[in-house]
């Protein structure tokens, strides 16, 4: 798995999956509580951790 830091704010956001469609629903509720959980992507400026490629 990639280690990443995000530097700055996540722009463009938006929704590409909610309720039923979120297929890890059932392990975030155990996990954490019921929610509206929505699966969200956007665009961000990140530093690698290690800059080995």
């Amino acid at each position: 798995m990639v280690e990443f830091d995000i530097v700055g704010e996540i722009r463009d956001v938006e929704t590409i999956a909610s309720g039923r469609a979120v297929h890890i629903r059932r392990y975030l509720e155990r996990t954490y509580v019921r929610g509206r959980w929505r699966k969200m992507k956007g665009i961000a400026t990140v530093r690698l951790a290690v800059a080995l490629l």
